[in-house]
């Protein structure tokens, strides 16, 4: 995309006033995506981006710029321009570079670039049929597809120049269901590090059944009664608790400042010994996945949690610094507009020994959470409060009443060291990811589990 020798004279400018680390980041992207409302396309969207990062190091002090002007001058002249925020001029430095080539474990069938929007249509309206016809309450159905292909150089002036290719496809579908007086909402939302081949394992059609499912059968489900109660949360999408009141306070990001409820803990029991989690983004295909991260770190299986015991930490190289310990390949950024920092890929609770049967069948009185919705936490107490989509009361150890409006609210610490059965059968759900670097694409998942006592927020 840029000359080579260009890029050692931007990186050599970029330490010309006393920087110890420069590092460029180039980008183009294609993108596009349509929407198709109660039955018609809404939105039809494509476009490309380009651009170039530049970062620069002096010690713990970090400076960021980008720049659409890819001319040699422009970049040079921005490069100076970021330098200059840490000193005066002086001589550029000398860098060589040694290209790397990285394995790619996610192979890609079909470009979605090169599949005529005809077919892409014809996948929504297929969803969206069966979707609407499920039921007369069914008010409204929405479903779109999107797609990306990102190319990325990086190189620094440790001498790294690699290049990666990414490819993403998604297909969301959501379903209203109402009765005059309120409305609830089903929906899926798969997604793959794939290409049009995604359809070959995703069924639109059961996506849509199963989204207007969910909308008519919370429309007619009792408010769900509040209290402290064990809960099960099932497996897929129900790793969102452990992204969002656990995987953000093991990023380095916030350890490193010490706005971490896990921070200086490593070795020390912080979960039930029945919890195993994971961050890898080698998983072959998988949504979040990477092969190598935006500072050109190799993607890696990193154990989180082993047994209870905190193991380690996802770490980026800036915040490697502060902390004296080495990236981890977790470090990421939504485009060029943005400085990478520490983020999770494909984050996840590991499979246990319990049986499904056995963890419902455990509890006398509680709440089964099928499907998560959305929520929000601190990420420095892990204070969180998550809606539950689909729920149900368990009644003598059996699944019972349906009911909706039930909230999860706890404390991330305080839920990890309650789970106390975990599932054999994991699954992930693929969501976006916000932070300080920007939205990016990853992955929750556990398996079924159980959680001995939280506060569930509903009516009495």
């Amino acid at each position: 995309m840029i000359d080579k020798n260009i890029i050692i004279d931007v990186l050599g400018k970029a330490l010309s006033t006393g920087g110890d680390f420069s590092e460029v980041f180039i980008e183009d992207t294609q993108r596009s995506s349509l929407g198709l409302v109660d039955g018609k396309i809404e939105t039809a969207v494509s476009g490309r981006d380009f651009g170039i990062g530049i970062r620069i190091f002096k010690d713990f002090r970090s400076i960021y710029a980008y720049t659409n002007d890819f001319s040699k001058e422009g970049l040079m002249k921005t490069a100076e321009e970021a330098a200059l925020a840490l000193g005066n001029l002086k001589e550029s430095a000398s860098i060589n570079l040694f290209e790397r080539v990285n394995k790619n474990s996610h192979p890609i069938l079909f470009v979605p670039k090169a599949i005529n929007t005809d077919k892409k249509v014809a996948k929504l309206k297929e969803a969206y049929k069966v979707a609407k016809e499920y039921s007369s309450e069914i008010i409204q159905v929405v479903s779109s597809y999107s797609d990306v292909d990102q190319n990325i150089i990086i190189a620094n002036s440790e001498g790294l120049f690699t290049g990666d290719r990414r490819i993403r496809t998604r297909f969301m579908i959501q379903a209203i269901a109402g009765d005059g007086k309120e409305n609830q909402i089903g929906y899926e939302a798969p997604g793959r590090s794939k290409g049009f081949e995604i359809f070959d394992e995703i069924d639109v059609i059961e996506c849509g059944k199963a989204a207007s499912a969910v909308a008519v059968k919370m429309l007619h489900a009792p408010l769900c009664p509040s209290g402290e109660m064990p809960v099960v949360i099932d497996n897929g999408f129900g790793g969102v608790i452990f992204h969002e009141a656990c995987g953000h306070s093991l990023e380095a990001t916030a350890v490193a400042k010490g706005n971490s409820e896990f921070a200086d803990k490593l070795g020390e029991r912080i979960a039930s010994e029945k919890v195993t989690a994971i961050d890898d983004g080698t998983i072959s295909n998988a949504w979040g996945s990477i092969n190598i991260d935006d500072e050109g770190t190799p993607s890696n299986k990193n154990i989180l949690i082993e047994k209870g015991i905190l193991k380690g930490y996802m770490i980026d190289k800036l915040n490697g610094r502060r902390m004296k310990m080495n990236p981890t390949g977790n470090s990421r950024r939504q485009s060029y507009k943005y400085a990478p920092t520490s983020r999770m890929t494909n984050t996840y609770i590991a499979s246990g020994n319990d049986e499904n049967d056995h963890i419902i069948s455990s509890m006398d009185y509680g709440l089964y959470a099928k499907k998560m919705g959305g929520g929000s936490v601190n990420p420095v107490t892990g204070e969180f409060n998550f809606a539950v989509l689909e729920g149900y009361l368990v009644k003598n150890g059996k699944v019972d009443t349906p009911v909706r409006g039930a909230t999860l609210i706890g404390k991330g610490s305080d839920i990890l060291l309650k789970i106390d059965m975990v599932g054999k059968h994991l699954d992930f759900a693929a969501g976006m990811c916000g932070s300080i670097s920007g939205a990016v694409p990853t992955n929750v998942g556990q398996p079924m589990i159980r959680v001995s006592q939280i506060t569930v927020g509903g009516r009495e």
